[in-house]
């Protein structure tokens, strides 16, 4: 990823920990000895981890962004 914001920096540190967290959770570290079903699910939890932060940090900033904008005045 080029110039990752700073939502994208820390979604990606949440992902890395989500698969972080399977692989202690099936007691592994060394990528090339997951099976293709492990593979499969240490992506999943990366990829998942990454995309559900970054929603989570979108919707504080709209919540910020709507509360920054001024009301119509008519």
């Amino acid at each position: 990823m080029i110039d990752p914001t700073p939502n994208e920096m820390q979604a990606m540190t949440v992902g890395g920990q989500q698969g972080g967290a399977y692989l202690e959770s099936i007691g592994k570290s060394d990528l090339a000895t997951l099976t293709e079903t492990e593979w499969d699910r240490f992506i999943d939890a990366v990829v998942t981890g990454y995309c559900d932060h970054l929603r989570e940090l979108a919707g504080h900033d709209r919540t910020r962004l709507d509360a920054m904008t001024p009301e119509v005045p008519f």
